[in-house]
C-alpha cells in the first residue's frame, strides 16, 4: 500500500483501508467464481488497482457525475475508481451474471455507497445518460464509440469534453486511426504516471465526438 501513498497522498484513512482490502476480498470470491487469473491475484495491487487508477491521473471527476465502467469484469476500472471518487456516481455493467455477482460482493463488503453493478451490454442501456464512459480491454476504440455514442450526456461539467476513456496496450496507431477524421484524441502514457515494467506499454486513451 506504501506506493499509493506515493502515487496519491492525499487519500483519507477510509479509501487507505477501502484500498487495502481489495486483495483479501478478490482472493476469496476468486476462490469461488473465477474471475481474475491466479497469477493476476498474486499482483492484484499493481496489474489491476493501480493500473484502473491511471484514469484517475487524467480525469478528476468531479462530485455528482455519472460514470458507467462498461464490461467491468470484476469491477476494473471501476471499483477503484469509485474508492478514489466516494462523491461521483458509478456503474458497472458486463454482460455475465457471475462476473457482476463478484462486483456487488466486493462493493457491499467496501460499504461503496457510490456503485451500481448490473448485468448488461452496452446495446442493453436505456433511459440513462453518463459524463464518461471508462473501460479496460473490452475491445477496439471504433467499436467502443459506436456503441457508446447515443450514452453521453449532452452537458459538460469537466475540464475535458464527454468521452470516453480507455485503458489499452501496445502499439495503437492502426487502431486510432479507425477512429477517422471525426473523433478527438489524447494518448497518455500510464508509464509516465506509474513506475513498473508492467505499464511500459500501456496508455490512457481519451476519445472525445
Amino acid at each position: 500500500m506504501e506506493e499509493f501513498l506515493d502515487y496519491f497522498p492525499d487519500l483519507t484513512e477510509q479509501q487507505i483501508s477501502q484500498l487495502s482490502q481489495l486483495g483479501e476480498l478478490y482472493a476469496d470470491w476468486n476462490s469461488k467464481i473465477n474471475v481474475i487469473s491466479r497469477k493476476d491475484i498474486e499482483n492484484i495491487y499493481e496489474k489491476h488497482v493501480l493500473h484502473s487508477l491511471a484514469i484517475a491521473k487524467v480525469m478528476r471527476f468531479e462530485p455528482g457525475a455519472d460514470i458507467l465502467d462498461l464490461g467491468t469484469g470484476g469491477g476494473f476500472p471501476g471499483i477503484p475508481l469509485a474508492i478514489l471518487f466516494p462523491e461521483t456516481n458509478f456503474t458497472l455493467v458486463d454482460g455475465i451474471r457471475k462476473k457482476i455477482t463478484v462486483v456487488q460482493g466486493v462493493a457491499d463488503a467496501l460499504g461503496l455507497k457510490n456503485v451500481v453493478a448490473k448485468q448488461a451490454r452496452a446495446e442493453e442501456m436505456k433511459g440513462q445518460k453518463f459524463d464518461f464512459i471508462v473501460t479496460r480491454a473490452v475491445a477496439s476504440l471504433d467499436k467502443l464509440m459506436a456503441w457508446t455514442q447515443r450514452l453521453y450526456k449532452n452537458d459538460h461539467h469537466h475540464f475535458m469534453p464527454n468521452g470516453l476513456i480507455a485503458l489499452k496496450g501496445g502499439d495503437l496507431k492502426k487502431e486510432i486511426k479507425t477512429l477517422g477524421k471525426g473523433h478527438y484524441v489524447e494518448k497518455y502514457s500510464v508509464w509516465d504516471f506509474f513506475e513498473g515494467e508492467f505499464f511500459e506499454e500501456k496508455f490512457v486513451i481519451y476519445v472525445q465526438g
